[in-house]
């Protein structure tokens, strides 16, 4: 549970105990890997259900695949009935994946699956339920149509200040658990915030990665870069680490290729930190874990590379404020803006295209 208590997350490896248990639809019909519920003021305002994905799901083949997509469709065209709606891939609209949707007076749903498990190339296979009254990032991303992306100018209403504090809020947490998922668990975060509909298991099928694809600045760049245009973003990198171990911006960038443009210092780093965030826009922001000290303090075995969001910044404690995708108690966290900026290997957005 997060610490304002919006959000659980139950996954089936509970990676930090070690322990592991079971998850299932319709009475053990159909086996579940992960439930993440959103809640409000008025109880549980969305579930969303995996019920495949690539990383978790290890000894499915296409026949129990497609059965367990069949059996929820029925399944859930038995429970709610409504207006049913087969869902189509229209990437010029923004719609990327193809299932089914139910809508009636009370409830919603979207079982939606990725175009290609058709032919045999399984990536995920989702259920995601709320009241058809509820708002919330699960909710918004069943309700029909773009009317839940948020458009760029209202991300400064986003923004909240106190004690010197400048942060986001609110921004939907994501635990990339035991996967090493840390780039694109960040990635839905940050969609989530702005409204578009997409878990971290699609956005790997998207950008073909997978939990060994590496957190290099090389290799996030590359991933990042397949992404954005899909969902009507635009990606763009601030500061990235060089060969020569050198932060600089990016001064051309074609396909695969980024060439070094001026060095990017820490006052760099610390006016793209001001900027984006008063202006309501999350950093994504590649690091080594390890080296500084943080508030709070970190695992000491939790060393490498990662990546975090950055979410605001004090000035008069001269710290950056940022978040980890690693669940409840990872929501809001600070370092030295100096340490923050010794440690990093990147600094990355992607923005809203719509203002």
């Amino acid at each position: 549970m997060t610490q304002d208590r919006d959000r659980a997350v139950f996954m089936k490896s509970a990676w930090e105990k070690g322990r592991k248990v079971e998850f299932s639809l319709f009475g053990g019909e159909v086996p579940c890997e992960e439930v993440t519920i959103d809640f409000s003021d008025e109880g549980i305002s969305g579930i969303s259900l995996s019920i495949y994905n690539r990383a978790d799901s290890e000894g499915v083949d296409s026949s129990e695949f497609e059965r367990r997509f069949k059996a929820t469709g029925k399944k859930m065209g038995e429970k709610i009935g409504g207006r049913v709606m087969a869902r189509k891939p229209n990437p010029s609209q923004g719609l990327l994946t193809e299932g089914w949707s139910w809508t009636d007076r009370d409830s919603m749903a979207v079982l939606e699956r990725n175009p290609e498990a058709s032919q045999g190339h399984l990536e995920f296979l989702r259920l995601r339920i709320a009241p058809t009254k509820a708002s919330g990032p699960i909710a918004n991303s069943v309700r029909p149509g773009n009317s839940s992306r948020v458009r760029k100018s209202d991300l400064p209403t986003f923004v909240h200040s106190q004690d010197g504090d400048v942060w986001i809020d609110p921004i939907p947490m994501v635990d990339q658990g035991p996967k090493g998922y840390c780039v694109v668990a960040s990635v839905q975060r940050l969609f989530e915030y702005y409204g578009i509909p997409c878990d971290q298991h699609q956005i790997a099928e998207m950008a073909d990665s997978d939990a060994d694809s590496g957190t290099s600045s090389i290799a996030i760049m590359g991933l990042l870069g397949k992404i954005d245009y899909r969902f009507k973003t635009r990606f763009d990198v601030l500061g990235v680490e060089f060969t020569n171990g050198q932060l600089y911006s990016v001064k051309v960038r074609s396909g695969d290729r980024f060439d070094a443009g001026t060095e990017f210092d820490e006052r760099d780093f610390e006016k793209q930190i001001v900027r984006h965030v008063d202006a309501g826009i999350p950093l994504l922001w590649s690091l080594q874990l390890g080296m500084f000290p943080e508030e709070p303090a970190i695992s000491p075995q939790a060393r490498g590379g990662h990546m975090r969001m950055i979410i605001g910044y004090n000035l008069d404690q001269r710290k950056v404020i940022f978040s980890d995708s690693w669940g409840a108690g990872h929501e809001k966290k600070k370092m030295k803006i100096r340490d923050a900026f010794r440690a990093t290997t990147g600094v990355f957005t992607i923005t809203p295209t719509v203002n």
